[in-house]
């Protein structure tokens, strides 16, 4: 299939090299397929509809493939600063001995022990400062999806701040806010019927 040759965006091609179990990471990365926005730095943009592809003549890549019917769901002149890292990951449950789908922040410091969240709960708590002036909006960039301690697939959350998107019209952040929140109200909702991996 020639769909990763017609992939210019680099950013869109994931390479999973170092995740060392390989069809845990893409049934886990599947299950969040278009439900989480990804950004592009390189061409500035933003994809809210797109399929997650995985080529077999491409040994270990994750292509992500925005529709090209739906160009309306693609935000352009996004400058890259206004994506910023989190530390938040989502993981499997059964990392930690729970079932389910959890949120938990990795700290830099070693010292700081994070207490997981259930990812329901944490979606809801980002859902609650969706309308304020500095909305959570998570998003996801190449390299986000990880392996936890070495162990399991998770993935790991950038954040879009809204306020930094200067060269945006108010028209164009609120529709940023609105598709990126009513994807979280989607996953909110769905978020228990998500599979482990």
């Amino acid at each position: 299939m020639n769909s990763v040759k017609q992939q210019r965006n680099a950013d869109l091609v994931w390479d999973l090299e170092k995740i060392h179990q390989h069809k845990r990471a893409v049934s886990f990365v599947k299950q969040f397929e278009s439900r989480f926005c990804v950004f592009s730095s390189a061409v500035r943009q933003l994809y809210t509809n797109y399929s997650v592809f995985f080529p077999e003549e491409a040994n270990r890549q994750l292509v992500i493939l925005p529709d090209p019917y739906a160009f309306h769901d693609t935000f352009s002149h996004l400058n890259p600063e206004a994506v910023q890292s989190t530390g938040l990951h989502v993981i499997p449950g059964n990392l930690i001995g729970k079932s389910g789908l959890y949120l938990i922040i990795s700290h830099r410091d070693k010292n700081v022990r994070s207490v997981p969240i259930p990812f329901q709960e944490g979606i809801r708590q980002i859902l609650r400062r969706s309308n304020t002036e500095d909305p959570f909006l998570p998003v996801l960039m190449k390299g986000d999806l990880r392996e936890f301690n070495d162990q399991l697939p998770c993935l790991h959350l950038h954040r879009l701040r809204l306020k930094q998107l200067h060269s945006l019209s108010s028209l164009d952040r609120e529709g940023i806010r609105s598709v990126i929140t009513d994807k979280l109200m989607t996953l909110y909702k769905e978020s228990s019927a998500l599979n482990l991996v």
